[in-house]
């Protein structure tokens, strides 16, 4: 088990004052079976009053408005989390009873259908078809899946925006955390199993130092359902565990950024993110 601090500052600036903005905020954690939360806090610059609350997905909100002329917002999310490993296991569950048990609930129903930003290109599809079809156990076969598209396509910047889809970064076979967590959901998908898309925190150094602030990002992987959920991180190809901080999950990208809001204002908005994670214990 691991203890880390994390700290995510993020925001817009603004080439001259806008008249007002309205904004919400998935950036916290909240305790799951293999997370507990020990705090977390929420700073908001210029300050504001703050409605919390927790989304359909289970992600926890803040809902602010800011209704003076700002030339700026930041945003400032402080949280301590003790993290346990979450190693792999298959259930076993044959593919007939997967589509039994996927029609009972409406968790796992909404998770089967492709978004805009899931669909797959008919390359990635073809292979998780072929994929599914060597395997009798569907956990086995997401398993796979997953690791091929991680296997096929590499992490880079620049290459992909965040309005890109999962078709799009197959065709340049690179992409960055959000675009591999969209190919992967939509080849599991594409053969019936149901996945969805979970952001969070990742620390990047698996023999951290306690006490050594390190420069993460936020982090985006999977979870599929083959008879029980189950998750699984394409961009490094490994198994989550406890270097993962989980924040929210949702069909895909658009149900869970860490920011998103409108303004009142001529000016073109300019995003700014540092994201520090520290192991602690």
């Amino acid at each position: 088990m691991k203890r880390l601090r994390i700290e995510h500052q993020t925001g817009f600036s603004y080439p001259g004052e806008v008249s007002a903005s309205y904004n919400e905020a998935r950036m916290l954690p909240s305790s799951t079976d293999s997370q507990f939360v020990l705090s977390s806090s929420l700073d908001i610059e210029p300050s504001t009053s703050v409605n919390q609350y927790v989304d359909y997905f289970g992600t926890r909100v803040a809902a602010f408005d800011v209704l003076s002329p700002h030339a700026s917002l930041t945003i400032s999310a402080r949280s301590i989390v003790e993290v346990r490993p979450r190693p792999m296991e298959h259930a076993d569950i044959t593919w007939p009873r997967l589509r039994t048990e996927v029609q009972r609930s409406i968790e796992t129903v909404e998770q089967l259908g492709q978004t805009d930003r899931t669909r797959p290109h008919p390359e990635i599809a073809e292979i998780a078809r072929t994929i599914a079809a060597q395997h009798e156990r569907p956990g086995i076969a997401a398993h796979e899946i997953s690791m091929a598209v991680g296997n096929a396509v590499e992490y880079m910047h620049g290459i992909t925006g965040v309005h890109s889809t999962a078709a799009e970064a197959w065709a340049e076979r690179k992409g960055v955390c959000q675009d591999i967590a969209h190919i992967t959901l939509g080849a599991l998908r594409e053969v019936g199993i149901p996945a969805r898309y979970v952001s969070g925190y990742f620390h990047p150094r698996p023999e951290a130092d306690v006490g050594v602030p390190v420069t993460g990002e936020s982090h985006a992987w999977v979870e599929w359902f083959a008879g029980e959920w189950q998750g699984f991180d394409p961009t490094n190809n490994i198994d989550i565990g406890d270097r993962h901080v989980l924040v929210g999950r949702g069909r895909d990208y658009n149900d869970v950024p860490p920011l998103r809001g409108v303004y009142a204002g001529p000016f073109k908005s300019q995003l700014h993110v540092k994201v520090t994670i520290t192991r602690e214990a």
